[in-house]
């Protein structure tokens, strides 16, 4: 499969849009982002695996955890960040998200 093509099987499934949503304003493990859908680890990690073969976010061990970020480089991601701001799904998300990273920064 094409690089292209990766790219938009990734995006044509909304949990995924979801998880960029969340991992563009802060970097988030499995089982933080488990936490936040009614989905299991597995199910978010099956998500994650096909967001990183697209290009779309990095991942980052940790001791036992994977830490995953919005791949930052990635031109869609710019596109995709700048369509949550005006998108009545990804922007909530993206502001808890904000949230998040504030209390963590805190904390």
């Amino acid at each position: 499969m094409m690089q292209l093509d990766l790219v938009f099987d990734a995006l044509a499934s909304r949990p995924r849009r979801q998880i960029l949503a969340y991992l563009s304003e802060v970097e988030l493990s499995t089982s933080d982002l488990a936490e936040r859908f009614a989905m299991t680890a597995p199910a978010i990690s099956r998500h994650l695996s096909v967001l990183e073969k697209a290009g779309l976010v990095t991942s980052e061990r940790r001791g036992q955890f994977v830490f995953y970020k919005l791949n930052g480089d990635n031109l869609v991601n710019t596109l995709t960040g700048y369509a949550f701001e005006v998108c009545p799904v990804g922007r909530p998300l993206k502001q808890e998200a904000r949230a998040l990273k504030k209390r963590t920064a805190k904390g």
